[in-house]
């Protein structure tokens, strides 16, 4: 578990605020060079003034220098300190700053103030999160003036000695929210090894683990020291609290899911789903080059270029019909449809070819359902039977106001057709030692692999039907031996 410090000048500047052994003045910081030598730190620098070679300034460089996660880094510091510097990375604010000001009607210029990304201005509220997210700060102060649209024109960042007794409270409650162990006068039970935050979408139809199994997450993670907390998008700004970041929410490339994960491996934390397995998997164009590469066995398979009618007209002498269409990052079925003759082709193709520059093609293979083997460091975790929906040929039916989904039966591993299974555990070794879900049809005593998921479902009643809670207790044991090598530098 990692310890959390609040820098501030001097002690007496905590006065207005509850008080916390967590909380020690900059000649403390500076004196405690071997104090915490095999402790994950993260340090709120809270001192007066970031100026360049003042107290506050060293502050955040010693802590990078230690290794500390500090907020903020020296180059927000840095990037807040010159006009120049921050204005370049605002060009993308202008939605936001229109969304802000939607149903507002302001004087020509005012002042708005992010409390660790909080605002009390419900308006500001998703400018102040995204601000945040790009500065991380304790107190910022924004400067918004309107000349034939609104912009930001200063941020500068505010010492919370500056602030009035209002102001004291609203930042009072962002850190309480921001870090809420260093509020805590003390834990009724014992005191958890580490921290996981799982990343999660309440509003998500279709999520990777449903409330049953993140709840069977949080319980087997306690018994085991890891303090689980879920988490949303809106916390990006928390990630640094944390010693491993679990997503379960569905993940893409150009989504928060993929800037969570390069932001905690930056932060050194443990995560999964790390960044190159989803940029890996993400892609089914990747994939079947990599499964061709090596030499794991697949349905037969074709890479399709936007305005190159030689693919098609290739496709169908080779492949012939029916023949299967896949735009490379869809999920849960979708973007997949199957074509039985050339104008369906023609008319299929042009549609996708709105999404990407490439396609894939694949034979059909049909089965009654399709192997679904978790795998976890190069190990099989679980097995599942998906089976496809009645009167369709997938495990999902996406209609117009709901999305069907056949049967599953969940197996032992060591019930699985060994073809199925080593065509899984040769589909992931190039990929990584991350937590995947391979789909693989069998077919006559053999395994093709159809695609591998970084983020393969786990729900509580489906997955878990065979192993119970041990299956959370598998997957949180590869989480904690993960953490105690990242802690003694190991990993």
């Amino acid at each position: 578990m990692a310890n959390t410090l609040l820098v501030v000048d001097d002690l007496s500047d905590w006065n207005p605020y509850y008080p916390s052994e967590q909380v020690i003045s900059f000649e403390h910081y500076l004196a405690s060079e071997h104090t915490y030598p095999e402790q994950r730190v993260r340090v709120i620098n809270l001192c007066s003034s970031y100026a360049y070679l003042s107290d506050g300034y060293y502050c955040s460089l010693l802590a990078e220098a230690r290794n500390h996660h500090v907020i903020p880094s020296v180059k927000v510091i840095n990037d807040l300190g010159k006009n120049a510097l921050y204005r370049l990375q605002l060009e993308d604010f202008t939605q936001p700053l229109a969304r802000a000001f939607k149903k507002q009607t302001r004087q020509s210029e005012f002042k708005l103030y992010s409390y660790f990304g909080n605002t009390p201005e419900t308006d500001f509220q998703d400018l102040a999160r995204r601000l945040f997210e790009r500065f991380p700060c304790p107190v910022l102060e924004i400067t918004l003036h309107f000349n034939q649209q609104w912009e930001i024109t200063d941020l500068n960042a505010v010492s919370p000695r500056s602030l009035d007794d209002a102001m004291q409270t609203l930042f009072a409650e962002a850190l309480d929210k921001f870090s809420k162990k260093v509020w805590r006068k003390g834990r009724t039970r014992k005191a958890a090894r580490y921290d996981l935050a799982v990343l999660i979408n309440p509003l998500e139809k279709l999520p990777p683990s449903n409330r049953g199994a993140l709840k069977k997450f949080i319980d087997v993670g306690r018994q085991m020291g890891i303090d689980v907390e879920l988490i949303t998008q809106k916390h990006y700004g928390r990630i640094p609290e944390f010693d491993g970041l679990f997503i379960r929410e569905t993940t893409a490339i150009d989504h928060h899911t993929y800037r969570f994960a390069k932001k905690a491996e930056a932060e050194g934390l443990m995560v999964i789903d790390d960044p190159t397995s989803i940029l890996r998997c993400a892609n089914k164009v990747y994939l079947a080059d990599l499964f061709r590469t090596h030499k794991v066995p697949t349905p037969k398979t074709w890479i399709l270029h936007k305005g190159n009618l030689e693919h098609l007209d290739k496709l169908e002498a080779t492949a012939g019909y029916p023949v299967v269409i896949k735009i490379p990052d869809g999920s849960f079925s979708r973007g997949i449809v199957k074509v039985n003759n050339r104008q369906e082709l023609d008319i299929k193709v042009a549609e996708l070819f709105e999404q990407s520059a490439l396609l894939l093609a694949q034979e059909f293979l049909y089965t009654d359902f399709d192997w679904r083997i978790g795998i976890f460091n190069n190990k099989a975790l679980y097995a599942c039977r998906y089976f496809m929906v009645k009167n369709h040929w997938q495990i999902y039916r996406h209609g117009a106001s709901r999305t069907d989904s056949g049967s599953f039966a969940t197996l032992p591993t060591f019930e699985v057709p060994k073809a199925v299974l080593d065509a899984a555990l040769k589909a992931t070794q190039p990929i990584g030692n991350g937590l995947y879900g391979v789909d693989v049809k069998e077919i006559a005593g053999k395994g093709y692999v159809i695609e591998v998921n970084d983020n393969p479902s786990i729900d509580s009643g489906v997955e878990d039907k065979y192993l119970g809670d041990e299956l959370y207790r598998v997957i949180m044991s590869e989480f904690l031996r993960r953490m105690d090598n990242r802690s003694k530098g190991l990993d």
